[in-house]
């Protein structure tokens, strides 16, 4: 893999939540160091799992990695989440750890359950993506109680969690609102938008509505807002249908869209409801679907948060807590956050991709997301050549 150059560094906030931030030179070394360690998976971690703290390891090798994720309505958790994370754990331990993986398919009770059983199971450390941060409470209180560690992994869960390790949440909705802002081109005081946030129970809404909100407000009218149970296409997509009722078809001059299930619902609507050219439509999460409507030009942008990065962080974040390696896992953390249960959480942040169709090629490609040949089939070939993916 090729180390990026194209990260987006975040300017000064306007709001913040983290207690300690590193500052911009010490992120882009981060996002190095991080890119360096999903380039060398295998090769640059030793069977053993490494040099070692001070103190040394309170356990081996032999180690089981609970694996909680959330829902399978965005496609990256069976894509990308679940798979890096076991082959990292497998190189860190000489594939004598393993990883015990559930998914809760958006159901809160489902994950307490799963979170039950691997309690009961002894695995030696969770990462949990918690479908509602903050019912998932009790259950987090019931691992440790039993001795397990939880490490909040996407999502900021409370309880007494160990760690949280995640993208920067308020600089994608920042970016998303600064791309809408220059789609709109100047005098944008007078535009009409429509935003669709996502799940009301998922922190991370939240953060991504506020970023959005801290570039927007003041600059646009913003004439109906939502948030989308679940983050589910189908919810949006009635959503968006409310809203062209409620404002008419042709006053919506844009769309902030929090990811790219509720963007492709929403520019499905206002096909199916007659317009010929679609307005600036945002995203996330960089799924095949929205790569392909980037480079036809029926979304205007997604933000490519580099999973890699993510999931083999937190992977290493695991083994080295499972293993006892406390002086590496607090390293690795670097800063801390407070949740609303919890102060001081150790916070390992990953920095986010600006994608538009001028930077595919540079970007999912290059760091192998995806192929030409998987986002160029018949239908977008003409698409593809045009946009330079060959």
């Amino acid at each position: 893999m090729n180390t990026r150059t194209t990260r987006t560094t975040r300017p000064t906030r306007k709001t913040h939540h983290v207690r300690l931030r590193r500052t911009v030179i010490a992120v882009a070394s981060s996002a190095a160091a991080l890119s360096l360690s999903a380039c060398s998976i295998v090769d640059s971690i030793s069977g053993d799992g490494g040099s070692g703290s001070s103190s040394g390891p309170k356990k081996g090798n032999d180690i089981t990695v609970g694996l909680l994720l959330p829902e399978k309505e965005n496609t990256r958790y069976e894509k990308f989440d679940y798979p890096m994370i076991k082959k990292q754990v497998a190189a860190m331990t000489s594939n004598k750890g393993k990883v015990e993986y559930a998914n809760a398919e958006s159901d809160e009770g489902k994950q307490k359950t799963q979170i039950q059983q691997m309690i009961s199971d002894k695995v030696d450390v969770i990462l949990l993506d918690a479908v509602n941060s903050k019912t998932i409470a009790s259950s987090v209180q019931a691992a440790k109680d039993a001795g397990i560690p939880v490490i909040a992994y996407d999502r900021l869960a409370e309880g007494p969690i160990d760690a949280y390790l995640s993208f920067d949440n308020d600089l994608v909705g920042e970016v998303q609102g600064r791309a809408l802002l220059k789609a709109l081109g100047k005098n944008t005081s007078s535009k009409k938008i429509v935003m669709m946030n996502g799940s009301p129970s998922d922190p991370n809404a939240a953060q991504f509505k506020q970023g959005a909100l801290s570039e927007l407000q003041g600059n646009v009218e913003i004439v109906k807002s939502y948030d989308t149970k679940d983050w589910k296409g189908e919810n949006a997509a009635a959503n968006m249908k409310k809203a062209i009722s409620a404002v008419g078809l042709h006053n919506i001059d844009a769309v902030y869209a929090a990811n790219d299930v509720l963007g492709g619902a929403v520019i499905d609507v206002l096909k199916d409801a007659g317009v010929t050219e679609i307005p600036p439509v945002t995203g996330q999460d960089a799924e095949l679907d929205a790569v392909q409507r980037l480079v036809s030009g029926d979304q205007y942008m997604s933000v490519y948060k580099p999973y890699p990065d993510e999931a083999i962080a937190a992977a290493e974040m695991a083994v080295l807590r499972a293993q006892g390696r406390s002086i590496e896992f607090e390293a690795l953390a670097g800063d801390t956050i407070d949740s609303p249960t919890n102060k001081d959480i150790l916070y390992r942040m990953v920095p986010v991709v600006t994608l538009t169709k001028a930077n595919v090629k540079d970007t999912v490609v290059k760091d192998g997301i995806y192929t030409v040949k998987q986002i160029c089939t018949a239908k977008y070939a003409e698409d593809c050549v045009a946009a330079g993916l060959k």
